[in-house]
């Protein structure tokens, strides 16, 4: 079976998935007019307005912080370790190029899955590519098909690795054992998972921030500290993406093919731009400006947040530090540790211990909210089936936190890979409606206006829309700009 699961493995990420990805990602950033360069700014421009929130969801800015908590765990620090021993310092340059064409396939999928939002039976939104291929598509069985790969990947195998992550790093820096660190991760995500969608987006929320700034500020210090040598590290990842200093050793097409590969394939698992995931927590929130596609600039920044910066955080720390050996036996989590200590001090492999500690806990209750989202996809919010999966999910995190995984780290590139062609086949066959939101939005945003979408301007989408989620929108917009407008007379006078 191990054998079976390997071999899909390497078929799915030694091609198919390459080819699906740079593809698709180069087809949205030209349909799109080149929307992640031309308009980076205003991606920062929608954050200082992503705090605001309704009712039925969690505000722009709680739904960047939920997604960056999947997002940012172990990819960051393991994976970028792991991309590094695989594929030489050339993974990394293929890790930011698919990073660059995948905020443009992030701002389709995130787009989409707020045109498509519902509202559950506790009146919070809902949403992801399982709805938008039920919806927009007219295709249910994709949904439920994209729903089960996701379950399988979300619910249980990366909760298992993010665990895993944890009990490694936490034994290896204070020597916990790892049944008692498997023992306190599920009594700390119980406590954060039984309290619903609102308390995960406010956890996230609350931590996700504070360690991004602090691992990004630590990184910054070793970088000033070996400033002489950044030329030195951006020459190397360069020459080693395209396989120049092998080709006079004769080994130039596999060393290219082994920097792509594990790139792409490393920076997918910490990005997740187009696997489908990060949708599924833009659709729960309530966006400003009120448009589907305010979302997908928020989620193209969590892209470039997450790769572009911190994933280039660890990669300078590692190539910086000298330990990094190509195709060494020390990789992962415990190569981080290494080169980081080397870098401050023995307290390094502490601060990687408990960055690992957080980035990996959120992680694990990110996860869980996707996989609620698509349960409550199949199951119309069955109560008892709900309070089942929780219960399952923490079985798996208490077994990740005590097995070895090598397997399981290849199911989670599986299940991965198979949830992405499933999403990716949707966002294409649905990119004329990501087209057809982008130029109303950046439209009204030319002509001065808040971008408001009027799903009575679209009578071809709106019998595809949850009744009663964007009816009212237009109003209630024109209504808050009138509120401005007499605030602002009453300021002035």
């Amino acid at each position: 079976m191990a054998d079976l699961i390997h071999l899909v493995s390497d078929l799915l990420w030694g091609s198919v998935l390459v080819y699906l990805l740079v593809g698709i990602g180069v087809y949205f950033t030209v349909r799109l007019g080149f929307i992640q360069f031309r308009h980076f700014g205003h991606m920062f421009s929608v954050l200082k307005n992503s705090r605001k929130a309704d009712k039925s969801g969690i505000s722009s800015f709680q739904a960047l912080c939920t997604s960056l908590a999947a997002r940012v765990g172990t990819g960051n620090m393991a994976g970028v370790a792991i991309a590094l021993t695989a594929g030489g310092p050339g993974a990394i340059f293929w890790m930011w190029l698919i990073a660059m064409l995948g905020m443009a396939t992030a701002f389709a999928e995130s787009t989409l899955a707020q045109l498509y939002k519902t509202r559950d039976s506790d009146g919070n939104y809902r949403g992801g590519p399982a709805y938008y291929m039920e919806k927009g598509l007219g295709m249910r069985w994709m949904g439920v098909l994209f729903s089960i790969f996701l379950l399988i990947a979300f619910g249980f195998v990366f909760n298992a690795v993010q665990a895993n992550s944890i009990a490694s790093a936490m034994s290896g820096a204070f020597g916990f054992k790892p049944l008692y660190v498997g023992i306190f991760i599920v009594l700390l995500s119980s406590s954060i998972i039984f309290g619903g969608v609102k308390k995960i987006a406010r956890t996230a929320e609350l931590i996700v921030p504070i360690m991004a700034l602090a691992y990004l500020l630590l990184a910054l210090f070793v970088v000033l500290s070996n400033v002489e040598k950044l030329p030195d590290v951006f020459t190397l990842i360069i020459k080693s993406a395209f396989g120049f200093k092998e080709a006079a050793a004769g080994g130039l097409g596999y060393a290219v093919a082994q920097a792509v590969i594990n790139g792409v394939k490393r920076g997918l698992f910490s990005n997740e731009a187009g696997m489908g995931s990060a949708p599924n927590a833009a659709a729960s929130a309530t966006p400003y400006p009120p448009h589907p596609a305010s979302q997908g600039y928020v989620q193209m920044l969590g892209v470039f947040v997450d790769t572009l910066v911190i994933c280039t955080c660890t990669a300078a720390i590692i190539l910086m530090s000298g330990k990094f050996v190509p195709h060494g036996t020390v990789t992962g989590i415990e190569l981080t540790q290494q080169a980081l200590s080397a870098q401050v001090g023995d307290w390094g492999s502490i601060f990687v211990a408990i960055a690992i500690f957080f980035f990996a806990f959120t992680s694990i209750i990110a996860n869980y909210h996707y996989a609620e989202t698509n349960l409550i996809f199949l199951e119309h919010n069955n109560k008892k089936g709900i309070l089942f999966f929780r219960f399952a999910v923490m079985a798996m995190v208490m077994f990740g936190s005590l097995a070895t995984l090598p397997t399981v780290w290849s199911l989670a590139d599986v299940s991965m890979g198979m949830m992405a062609i499933v999403n990716l086949v949707a966002i294409i066959l649905l990119s004329g409606v990501v087209v057809k939101l982008a130029k109303d939005y950046n439209r009204q945003l030319a002509a001065g206006k808040l971008p408001t979408f009027d799903a009575r301007e679209y009578p071809e989408l709106q019998s595809q829309l949850e009744e009663g989620v964007w009816d009212n929108l237009a109003e209630g917009a024109e209504q808050d700009k009138e509120v401005k407008r007499t605030r602002l007379q009453v300021d002035n006078s």
